[in-house]
């Protein structure tokens, strides 16, 4: 079996979106007829990952052997590595690798989870990601509207996300404690709770958010600092007791290595962005080997989400629930089987790879040409 053919395919899922809403996905082709699909990190619509494989990607792996996945992708990581290793270029590799996978469990007829070592349990729980609670996004009383709307759903836990401007950090300490104060009092004690500050904060300023989340019970504190500075994400999560989180915007093991040097116990890197499955297992490895806790960040609804299950069933010590962001069935059009939670756990699929199938029709009707 050699790979054959290498498609991009950029989806837009209505016409008023955005191109930096559309979503970015990779389907590869044998000769012997099997196709393995992945999905690449979607920033601007992933156009720049998509652009990577289409010129710089293919023409390598024309004619090679999908299962030797990881010396493919360590040899292009190296051969393009002038492009950027963090950021667009590990998009494109992640999509690649999700998909050869998808292939080795066709080949195979086993689901991922199976060739990863059998998983740990086949349902899993999630938990609701909520963005948009920004100041001049929502008041306090739409961001608790918003929680019960998820609700509906029977997560495990709530994150709530603030979107602040990046480079005004510290916009809204105040509105900010208050709507967390807001859902707590919604939910109640008991229930698990997670503060996303999406790199909106001073050190100073999250000392002061993370002491109010610390008196209100929250799990965790995501991403309160510059992804850029992660001595002083260590420095912070040394003087907080809630566990300070970060890692969505590290691309390679060596970034996720030098987060977990600094002090932070909690990463959270996202598949479709570092290396796929491959790049994900690898991370697992470092943080068993270093005690700290793998959660990984992943807010694609279909291909990203599967590769993120079979992954994180297949993980001992699993100790939170798995991302879901976006509960509508907008991002399911393209796609005949979809994955939906069933009583708040999704439960692994059996078929062979991903387990995960494409409608071609009407994958024509919203497909970027």
């Amino acid at each position: 079996m050699k790979i054959d053919r290498v498609e991009t395919l950029q989806v837009q899922w209505s016409p008023s979106d955005t191109p930096a809403m559309r979503s970015a996905f990779v389907r590869i082709h044998t000769d012997d007829g099997l196709v393995g699909l992945g999905e690449a990190s979607p920033m601007q619509g992933g156009r720049a990952s998509l652009a990577m494989i289409e010129h710089d990607i293919a023409p390598s792996l024309l004619g090679a052997d999908p299962l030797d996945h990881a010396v493919l992708q360590d040899r292009l990581v190296h051969r393009l590595v002038k492009l950027g290793p963090e950021g667009a270029l590990a998009g494109a590799l992640a999509a690649i690798d999700i998909a050869l996978w998808d292939l080795k469990g066709k080949l195979l007829g086993q689901p991922i989870y199976k060739l990863l070592g059998g998983a740990w349990r086949t349902s899993l729980p999630f938990y609701a990601s909520i963005g948009r609670n920004s100041v001049g996004q929502r008041t306090v009383d739409e961001v608790c509207r918003a929680v019960e709307e998820r609700m509906r759903d029977n997560p495990a836990a709530i994150k709530i996300r603030f979107d602040n401007d990046r480079t005004r950090p510290d916009q809204d300490i105040s509105g900010d404690i208050e709507k967390a104060r807001a859902v707590r009092r919604l939910v109640g004690e008991g229930f698990p709770l997670a503060f996303d500050a999406n790199n909106g904060l001073s050190f100073g300023g999250a000392i002061r958010v993370g002491r109010a989340l610390e008196e209100l019970g929250y799990w965790w504190f995501e991403e309160p600092l510059q992804h850029y500075h992660p001595r002083e994400l260590g420095a912070l999560a040394q003087r907080l007791d809630i566990t300070v989180s970060a890692g969505e915007q590290s691309y390679t093991t060596s970034a996720i290595l030098e987060l977990i040097q600094s002090g932070v116990r909690m990463v959270q890197p996202d598949i479709i962005k570092m290396g796929g499955i491959t790049g994900l297992l690898r991370c697992a490895a470092l943080c068993n080997a270093h005690g700290v806790e793998l959660v990984p960040h992943q807010t694609q609804p279909t291909v990203g989400h599967l590769a993120n299950l079979h992954v994180c069933a297949s993980q001992l010590h699993a100790t939170k629930p798995c991302e879901l962001d976006d509960p509508s069935a907008r991002r399911h059009t393209i796609f005949i089987n979809a994955p939906k939670p069933i009583a708040g756990v999704f439960h692994l699929p059996t078929a062979p790879g991903l387990g995960i199938e494409i409608n071609e029709t009407a994958l024509e009707k919203l497909r970027v040409r």
